[in-house]
């Protein structure tokens, strides 16, 4: 076993192991289910050190058989778009088993969900066979329904019934466009680098524009494209804390990663063709959830409705078909998801001691909350754009990007920031400074592994924000050559 089979199958080997240890040494569970972040965040870093971008292109292949029949190979590999990617879900799970060491409810059935969930999820950021993609696809979101019913909070059933239902939905148009491919391909292989050499032959531009919304659209579900986005409020604000770090840091890239890696990639004719139709949905769910965020009284759903609109960011990015903004599209898809699964690990540590998320009762919290206080600012002044930030750079690429295809929606995207320092330094000023509420005179500040999850978060936070041009280098190493396949502004 190479790199990233070890890292995909760490977490899952994980589950296994745990669901044989008793229940009354919950000690245990959380010892192995740390021992399995450690090690995948431990070789996230490896494959992140040992990519060079100067090569480009697929690396740290690794090849099993499977299905040869019917052109089925577990095909591994990264290029610079799934290195952020990897990187990014193994900080994730890191920080995310950590702050869940307090849970007292199960916690055997617990990790197990939440380890097989994220090694579906390192499956999809480290396939290069179509088929094992949409697998992995699948296995990352279902775990999600239990997790969410079984530990979440609030209207949890209607919101794990409501995530379930339209990541199925998602993946059924997914399903529909992976297996035209592979017809219309001649049923030999699902290697991804197979059908995108061969796509100018195989695929001719009627089919491409026909499938291409089929798969955009499928994934879309997925990255909460408006007006497909509808879950992602209602889940994350039920979801546990550290769920709703993996549901909005992770898996609403797993959707965004689709379409560049399957949609934009395999057929780029009807890239070309639907990218109008696409920029203007990114466009409104952009504004959309800005304004929504500013209606919000709840943490989450102020963070949820926000992270509706930096995914609206994501898919103008990408959809404008421009080098700046395919770049700022994939930066802001790692920013955006260290700073959510910040701000889900502060609310959670928040919410253990006060069980309310309402905004408008707090008041005064950096008095007696003062690092948990610091953690949250900083991953507001993230979601705003502020500059030494990881955001600001993703955002700046993207509205670069617009402008250089879609004027107006660039104008737009812009204004978009102004509604994210309203929300966001309005429910900063409401919560942390001012007259404190002697109701909650009486709260800690954070445990030593919310601390821990925390520096770990922000320090990537502002590294990138400070010293991007190593991810950037990455990152355009292999999006350049998408973009030049399908004739966009470079």
């Amino acid at each position: 076993m190479g790199y990233l089979s070890t890292m995909t199958v760490a977490p899952f080997v994980a589950a296994l192991l745990i669901m044989l240890v008793p229940s009354n040494r919950p000690w245990l569970t959380r010892l192995i289910a740390l021992g399995a972040s450690l090690v995948s965040f431990a070789i996230s870093l490896v494959v992140l050190a040992g990519y060079s971008w100067q090569a480009g292109g697929f690396q740290f292949r690794e090849t099993y058989q499977w299905l040869p029949q019917f052109g089925v190979q577990v095909l591994l590999g990264v290029d610079g778009i799934s290195v952020p990617m990897v990187f990014l879900n193994a900080i994730v799970l890191l920080t995310g088993t950590i702050v869940t060491f307090k849970i007292a409810d199960r916690p055997k059935e617990f990790y197990a969900l939440f380890l097989v969930s994220v090694a579906g999820v390192f499956g999809v950021f480290c396939s290069v066979d179509l088929f094992v993609l949409f697998l992995t696809y699948d296995i990352a979101g279902l775990p999600m329904y239990i997790l969410i019913v079984a530990w979440g909070s609030t209207r949890k059933e209607y919101a794990a019934m409501k995530l379930a239902m339209m990541h199925v939905a998602g993946s059924l148009f997914v399903w529909v466009g992976m297996l035209a491919i592979y017809v219309q391909a001649g049923s030999k292989s699902f290697d991804l680098e197979f059908l995108a050499a061969q796509a100018q032959v195989l695929f001719p531009p009627a089919f491409q524009q026909i499938f291409f919304p089929v798969i955009f659209i499928g994934f879309g579900f997925l990255a909460a494209m408006w007006p497909l986005h509808t879950w992602s409020p209602d889940g994350h604000g039920a979801a546990p804390t550290a769920v709703s770090m993996v549901a909005a840091g992770v898996l609403m890239k797993l959707g965004a990663y689709g379409i560049i890696r399957v949609a934009v990639w395999l057929l780029p004719v009807g890239a070309q063709f639907w990218s109008p139709f696409f920029v203007t949905l990114g466009t409104i769910g952009a504004v959309y959830g800005g304004v929504m965020a500013l209606a919000q009284r709840d943490f989450k759903f102020v963070i949820a409705n926000s992270s509706v609109s930096h995914m609206g960011y994501v898919i103008v990015g990408i959809a404008t078909l421009s080098l700046a903004g395919m770049n700022g599209a994939i930066l802001q898809m790692f920013s955006h998801g260290v700073m959510t699964a910040l701000f889900f690990a502060m609310v959670g540590a928040l919410y253990d001691q006060t069980h309310t998320r309402e905004v408008g009762m707090f008041g005064g919290l950096a008095r007696t909350m003062p690092w948990f206080t610091g953690f949250f600012v900083i991953a507001a002044l993230a979601s705003l754009g502020l500059p030494g930030l990881s955001g600001f750079v993703a955002e700046l690429l993207i509205f670069l990007g617009a402008f250089q295809t879609y004027p107006v929606v660039g104008f737009l995207c812009i204004a978009t920031v102004a509604l994210a320092a309203t929300y966001m330094l309005r429910m900063v000023a409401r919560a942390f400074f001012g007259p404190i509420n002697p109701q909650w005179t009486h709260l800690r500040d954070l445990l030593p592994a919310e601390w821990i999850a925390g520096v770990l978060l922000v320090a990537t936070l502002v590294v990138v924000g400070v010293y991007p041009a190593p991810f950037l280098d990455m990152i355009n190493a292999s999006a350049a050559p998408v973009i030049e396949r399908v004739g966009g502004v470079r």
